[in-house]
């Protein structure tokens, strides 16, 4: 049986966000601290704070909802990293909890969703490389149980299909470890990809120690690009080319999206604004080989 959720107090409550990370990674990855900064900027002036929660396990993620939700001690929820079946949707609509989706309509059960277009920064990336004469691409994605990860892979698929490209993908977890064993296996493999596009900037930079660990050079013998922009990217040696998103803004989104449902108005789907390729050091003229 669920709980209703009381409207009439929650504008003294936080903003709940959970994130399944190990602890070390969520350190490292500056994506989710730039949204959480985005979301700040907008709540924070009506009287609202972001209470974050990063947990080893799904499970737990889904305790702590639960909790959240049972106590009332959030006003409004913002999911991420949604999977398919996903039960945080389940457990907010049961309690009628105004929750924000950071990921794509199709998977949001109709709750507002806060959306990039994978599909178009994709082919961004795709085009780049095949355009410098990459003819073998290598993707490593984040974990495959998240939806965003089959959007960017089907994405990267279809580019790579269109443009009659060899592929290979091979799956992370974010980290910049997991970034490392993957290239590492890629380029062990008899037909190394002479590009890589990596989900996250930890991993690309991971893939791109490993490159240099193995006696190789970027862009000399492979070319590297990062889904996410960084100043790590920036400073790293060399730059990382990367697609730059405007992930405050993405923030800023969900927390208007957020305001509007706890005043009683509508919060419809929105898309945050389209992706960049920033080329930097890391991409280059596909090697003869």
């Amino acid at each position: 049986m669920g709980l209703d959720f009381d409207h009439t107090t929650a504008n003294h409550r936080p903003v709940g966000l959970t994130l399944v990370r190990a602890s070390e990674v969520y350190g490292a990855e500056p994506f989710y601290h730039e949204v959480i900064a985005g979301i700040d900027r907008i709540v924070r002036p009506q009287g609202l704070s972001v209470l974050i929660r990063v947990l080893p396990t799904r499970e737990q993620e889904l305790e702590t909802i639960e909790r959240w939700v049972r106590e009332q001690a959030v006003s409004a929820i913002i999911l991420v990293d949604l999977v398919a079946d996903d039960e945080r949707l389940s457990a907010v609509a049961r309690a009628r909890m105004p929750a924000v989706v950071l990921g794509s309509p199709t998977v949001a059960r109709g709750l507002p969703a806060i959306w990039t277009n994978d599909a178009e920064t994709m082919d961004q990336a795709v085009q780049h490389l095949a355009a410098l004469g990459h003819w073998r691409l290598g993707h490593v994605t984040g974990p495959s149980e998240l939806a965003h990860t089959a959007s960017r892979q089907q994405a990267f698929e279809r580019a790579g299909g269109e443009r009659e490209l060899t592929l290979q993908s091979i799956e992370g977890d974010y980290s910049l470890e997991s970034g490392a064993r993957a290239m590492s296996a890629l380029l062990a493999g008899e037909e190394p990809p002479t590009a890589v596009v990596f989900d996250s900037d930890q991993m690309a930079l991971g893939g791109l120690r490993a490159t240099q660990e193995a006696g190789l050079a970027a862009p000399r013998d492979v070319s590297i690009v990062a889904w996410d922009d960084s100043a790590q990217c920036q400073l790293s040696e060399p730059a990382l080319s990367a697609l730059s998103h405007d992930v405050q803004r993405i923030g800023e989104l969900a927390g208007e999206s957020l305001l509007a449902l706890l005043s009683g108005e509508p919060a419809p789907d929105r898309e945050a604004p389209r992706a960049t390729l920033v080329r930097r050091a890391t991409t280059g003229p596909a090697p003869r080989r």
